[in-house]
């Protein structure tokens, strides 16, 4: 007799919650045409509250390249838009980012973590791991994980304005004058969102950011060099760096990912499946590591910011990856000084609404139990560890049906 039955491994596959009625859900079952209109320009800038503080940062403070920073980011959004045809999110490595900031880790660092990571998914990915391991995800524990990240969007928003990032020229504004500027934007976004509030308010910051750096623009791509790797640089990224994000970029980049995606879009998302984010989430950091950049993964609260603000198609990625790649090659020279003077309510803001929105998902629970689990993955996870949280959230699920299937089969026998 099986030790668990058949019916809480369902929500594992099923198809998450129907897609949202209105202009996001899909007319057949194929993904969506490419839009290439204001719609998809607005949603592809959704997220940028997630990728520019973090990309200037590791610029300003841990010495990467403007250029060989923003390439993989690019890549991987362009290579989202071909094998995807939806609006699935870059982000840059949260845990891994911040862990390289804190520890003030160099380039070299950050390259080697980069090539590990791509490797371990790719490996993961290719010999069915990824996928296996997901069907194990009940949907209240991946709810739970989207909920964490909603949460953690929210923290990081209050901290850009509160605590200012010493590279960002807001550092020494005011902290009650950022918060309420940046509440401001955060309501203008959640009210506006389908009126394409987003180009308007990066076009703001963009004008402010100019104003900033007096207009001066220095072009072409800033330096980059092969980093130099050893047995010992290898061995401090991957205790450092890899081992506390590999649980995390699993959970939200392609469990939660995929969920997220399904959940928005229905059947035109069966491609954005967990084992094929881990594939293009791990060419993408080959890529970073190699070039000295900034490692990237998919995120879950990043499909919801481009869609919320109007995304529907592969429109908003190629948007995005094609921006980046600009950016990289012909204004790197000079990208450092000017993403420091993007002004930082703007940012706290606009990921401040994709936060909220995102924890939005959690509306087609249904009873008290699943309330109650992904309620308290998503507290661990956010209060304490996510990797510890998705273990207590499938503990909590798998125990009880594993110890009911072996009791029958005590009875049986």
């Amino acid at each position: 007799m099986s030790a668990a039955p058949a019916a809480p491994a369902a929500p594992a596959r099923a198809a998450a919650p129907a897609a949202p009625a209105g202009p996001s859900t899909p007319a057949a079952d194929g993904p969506p045409r490419l839009r290439l209109d204001r719609r998809e320009l607005a949603g592809a800038v959704a997220d940028v509250g997630v990728l520019v503080p973090i990309a200037t940062v590791l610029i300003v403070a841990n010495g990467l390249t403007a250029t060989a920073a923003l390439l993989p980011a690019a890549g991987l959004y362009l290579l989202a838009a071909a094998v995807y045809r939806l609006p699935v999110p870059v982000q840059p490595l949260k845990a891994f980012g911040a862990i390289a900031i804190a520890a003030g880790l160099g380039a070299d660092a950050i390259a080697a973590g980069a090539l590990l990571m791509g490797a371990i998914f790719l490996a993961l990915a290719r010999i069915g791991l990824i996928d296996l391991a997901a069907r194990a995800f009940p949907r209240p524990v991946i709810r739970g994980v989207q909920l964490t990240v909603g949460l953690l969007f929210l923290k990081i928003a209050w901290g850009l304005v509160q605590d200012p990032p010493s590279a960002f020229d807001d550092r020494g504004a005011d902290p009650l004058a950022l918060t309420a500027l940046g509440v401001v934007v955060l309501a203008l976004a959640l009210a506006l969102r389908r009126r394409l509030i987003s180009l308007g308010l990066v076009g703001v910051g963009v004008a402010v950011l100019l104003a900033r750096t007096g207009g001066e623009i220095d072009l072409g791509p800033s330096a980059m060099a092969l980093p130099s790797l050893d047995l010992a640089t290898l061995a401090t990224a991957f205790t450092v760096l890899v081992l506390p994000q590999v649980p995390l970029t699993f959970a939200n980049s392609c469990v939660a990912t995929s969920d997220a995606a399904r959940a928005y879009f229905g059947s035109a998302a069966r491609r954005v499946s967990p084992g094929r984010l881990a594939t293009t989430l791990g060419s993408a950091n080959l890529l970073a590591g190699a070039v000295g950049g900034m490692p990237v993964c998919h995120g879950a609260g990043g499909m919801t910011a481009h869609r919320s603000f109007g995304a529907r198609s592969a429109g908003a990625p190629l948007f995005m990856g094609l921006m980046l790649l600009t950016l990289a090659i012909l204004l790197g020279a000079g990208l450092a000084a000017q993403l420091a003077a993007f002004p930082l309510p703007i940012l706290a803001g606009m990921l401040g609404a994709a936060g909220i929105l995102h924890i939005g998902l959690l509306a087609d629970l249904e009873g008290r139990c699943a309330w109650g689990l992904a309620l308290l993955v998503g507290a661990i996870g956010f209060l304490g560890n996510l990797a510890a949280a998705v273990v207590v959230g499938l503990a909590l699920w798998w125990l009880p049906a594993l110890l009911r299937g072996g009791a029958r089969g005590g009875l049986d026998g």
